[in-house]
């Protein structure tokens, strides 16, 4: 089977620096010399027997006396922590918690407090694991399809331009914005990257960011770079919203960037894609968080930011850069504003933490639990601004990473530090201690030789990497079913495991706008028997042709 490349611990952190990071956790240097074994902190506010049979059965009562939010949804917002596994959250659970003083485990998430909770079988037509292209197309299609590939059937092959003409299914961001809701997309890696990209975008190859990457054939058969499409989106008048990274895929190889000295844009065909943004009526463009905040939600019809050439930065790393980026919760409420002004219809809003995923590859945990609380978060500003009476607000992931949460640490151990039981380091069969934290495999793998001995070592160190057992020059997704949290209408339709695709369904059964639509067109209508006026899925000529059916009968 083709095997995607990412070389995620090359590009993301860079090869020098990754290096070094693999290297450093051999040293005794001060950088990661360990520190002195802190107490294990207490339990919260005097737990009993008493407490957890009493909190228990109020639990189990609040569940049995739960009903579904009535009525249909006017907006949709769509979380996904891109490689945010149960074991992901587990772990950012611990570490917000030990953040806040507490002992961590007992702390929930934002989304953990949702009401209705499934799982998501993540594994794609041609795929037992995945990859991001097409996990997040069936989210936002509803159908699944191969590796490597964007809001095309499977019958599109991968980098073949000319199969996937005619493949292109709607997104749900496409069918709102043809409905007249208002859209946005928002993320932390590039905004052309693959998840982001699925929402707008149709394309046999998710590297196809920027013209610079189109090979020949693409060019021949007329397939578009995934920036141009963004810009030249075809449905409503285009998105309201795009936030995130990916600074160089739209910039001219002859234009400067304006944040990195020395650096310029990428693209070859000299289009200046910010600027053709911007020149429409109502529309900016952003590159930095001083002009971000000035943005005024109320008199911005239509927002593009671009915080970096490439991916936005980790949030452990975000005070440091040049710009000042906005944080993931920032440009989520941002964006929430802009889209309650746009539209009276409602809106349909995506929002990625997509560097969760680029720090498991790396092998550091650390980074991939501070963005996983970014993304919580972000997620606990839109509940803030939202009402579940009319907003359904999914939270899920793409995929999962072979990251483990193991051994037997004492309640309160620091979730990025060495085991601890019974109050004492615990050893491995040399005698050498060992990390709650690990992987399966990636680059942390420290053999040939034997284990490094770890006492000296500052584990919790940011730039540790924790020790993986095969040794790969990137850490792999992993194949297990991730977790759905919901609220608001609809999101009771989460029930049992389901296969990934069925979350396009939910969402777009739940918005009042294109469950009316869809019942028409193809005869999704109560029990799903009625008359059909085509066949499913809803391609983009079907959307194109019913919008104009739609258009002459008003």
């Amino acid at each position: 089977m083709r095997q995607i490349p990412h070389s995620f611990a090359a590009t993301v952190l860079g090869a020098a620096v990754l290096t070094a990071l693999v290297a450093l956790p051999l040293l005794s240097t001060d950088a990661f010399a360990a520190p002195k074994q802190a107490a294990r902190k207490a339990p919260p506010r005097a737990e009993s027997a008493q407490r957890w049979f009493e909190e228990g059965a109020q639990t189990a009562r609040d569940g049995a006396n739960l009903r579904p939010t009535p009525g249909k949804a006017k907006n949709v917002i769509l979380f996904v922590g891109d490689g945010m596994g149960i074991s992901t959250i587990a772990a950012a659970r611990i570490r917000e918690g030990q953040l806040k003083g507490g002992s961590g485990e007992e702390n929930s998430l934002s989304f953990e407090r949702l009401p209705y909770v499934s799982l998501s079988k993540t594994y794609s037509v041609d795929g037992q694991t995945p990859d991001s292209a097409p996990t997040m197309t069936a989210m936002v299609t509803g159908i699944k399809t191969n590796q490597g590939v964007l809001s095309v059937t499977q019958k599109a092959k991968y980098g073949d331009c000319a199969s996937a003409r005619g493949q292109g299914v709607v997104s749900m961001l496409e069918l709102s914005e043809a409905l007249g809701l208002a859209t946005g997309i928002v993320s932390t890696a590039r905004i052309t990257h693959a998840t982001p990209a699925a929402t707008y975008s149709h394309t046999p190859n998710r590297d196809w960011e920027s013209d610079a990457e189109l090979s020949a054939e693409a060019k021949a058969n007329g397939c578009k770079d995934i920036a141009r499409q963004l810009i030249e989106f075809p449905y409503g008048d285009g998105l309201e919203v795009a936030l995130g990274g990916g600074r160089s895929y739209f910039l001219p190889a002859t234009v400067s960037d304006p944040e990195d000295a020395g650096a310029a844009g990428r693209r070859k065909d000299g289009r200046n894609l910010p600027t053709e943004w911007a020149a429409r009526p109502g529309s900016s463009y952003v590159w930095n968080k001083a002009q971000f905040d000035a943005i005024d939600p109320r008199r911005t019809r239509h927002l593009l930011g671009l915080f970096e050439r490439s991916h936005m930065e980790y949030e452990q790393d975000r005070g440091s850069d040049a710009g000042k980026e906005p944080s993931l919760a920032d440009m989520t409420a941002k964006a929430i504003d802009v889209l309650e002004n746009s539209s009276r219809k409602g809106y349909f809003l995506m929002v990625e933490g997509g560097r969760v995923d680029h720090a498991h590859h790396a092998g550091n945990a650390s980074r991939a639990l501070t963005d996983a609380i970014a993304l919580s978060d972000a997620v606990r500003k839109a509940l803030e601004k939202t009402s579940e009476r009319d907003t359904l607000i999914i939270v899920t992931a793409d995929h999962s990473h072979t990251f483990t949460v193991a051994g037997y640490p004492d309640r309160g151990n620091d979730i990025l530090g060495k085991v601890v039981t019974n109050g004492q380091l615990a050893l491995d069969k040399n005698g050498k201690p060992y990390t709650t934290l690990g992987y399966v495999n990636g680059p942390g793998y420290r053999g040939p030789n034997a284990r490094p001995d770890l006492t000296a070592i500052d584990t919790a160190h940011p730039n540790y990497l924790q020790e993986a057992t095969v040794p790969l020059g990137d850490e792999t997704h992993a194949a297990e079913d991730v977790a759905i949290y919901a609220r608001g209408p609809g999101a009771h339709a989460f029930q049992g495991v389901v296969e990934q695709n069925t979350i396009f369904h939910v969402m777009a059964q739940s918005q009042r706008n294109t469950s009316i639509f869809l019942c028409t067109l193809l005869g999704q209508c109560g029990n799903g028997r009625g008359r059909s006026a085509i066949n499913a899925p809803l391609m983009e000529e079907d959307l194109r042709a019913g919008m104009a059916k739609q258009s002459a009968s008003l």
